[in-house]
């Protein structure tokens, strides 16, 4: 589609920009406004939103546009199918055309036509891992509302919630590794001042309670903590004392 193509590099520069500029900063704020340029610009969509399956099969929705874009992410999670959990888990682009004639996901499909106004989708992988898949979900509330067109501008909206989702966890993981290394730190100290030892001495001692604990280093340094600022605890109740 040729009147799309023209603006796809504008639209290209916009969501870059958006993501350069807001990322980590509010990443809920982020993919809100992928889902709602997508509804904007792709052709035939009415209503988006991003699924996220966790490796307990937990389906959530993010970043809704819509009432009927959530209301379809619960039926999937329910039901345990649909294109959003089959765009995830299996396969990277999922078309419907028409929910009333779809023989794919016959539960899915009755309910959805029953509970929303809905009748086509598009649902493009965003990533999958060990811990969790994703996939961006377009929705029409007409049927054949996607062409190859819309799905070409839909898979750049998808690409740029992939570069998101992504920076966003990194920077998650960047954060737990800095206070793992901030709370071993305190303990491998306090360890070197009590027991007079060096560093290499207390971080082997801290190794060895967790090898013969079984426990986390990253937990043994924080209960070591704790046990020496009890005040970082959450306050406890007073108990009367018996007389």
């Amino acid at each position: 589609m040729r009147e799309n193509r023209s603006d796809l590099r504008a639209v290209t520069e916009e969501l870059a920009g958006g993501i350069r500029t807001r990322l980590p900063e509010s990443i809920a704020s982020v993919l809100e406004g992928l889902t709602s340029s997508a509804v904007e610009h792709v052709p035939g969509a009415d209503h988006a939103g991003i699924t996220v399956i966790t490796k307990r099969n937990k389906i959530t929705s993010t970043a809704a546009t819509s009432r009927a874009a959530r209301r379809l992410d619960h039926l999937q999670s329910e039901l345990g199918e649909g294109p959003c959990v089959d765009a995830a888990t299996h396969q990277h682009t999922i078309r419907v055309d028409d929910l009333a004639v779809e023989k794919r996901w016959p539960a899915f499909s009755s309910a959805a036509l029953a509970a929303t106004p809905i009748r086509s989708a598009l649902s493009f992988r965003l990533y999958s891992d060990r811990e969790a898949t994703g996939a961006l979900n377009l929705y029409s509330d007409n049927a054949f509302a996607f062409t190859e067109g819309a799905e070409e501008v839909g898979l750049m909206h998808a690409a740029h919630a992939a570069v998101a989702l992504y920076a966003v966890r990194r920077h998650d993981e960047f954060e737990s590794a800095l206070a793992s290394r901030d709370i071993i730190g305190q303990a491998k100290g306090m360890i070197m001042e009590r027991y007079d030892l060096d560093g290499v001495q207390a971080f082997d001692l801290l190794k060895k309670l967790s090898q013969e604990s079984n426990t986390r280093l990253v937990d043994v340094s924080r209960r070591l903590v704790r046990r020496e600022h009890p005040a970082v605890d959450p306050p406890r109740t007073p108990r009367a004392e018996h007389r």
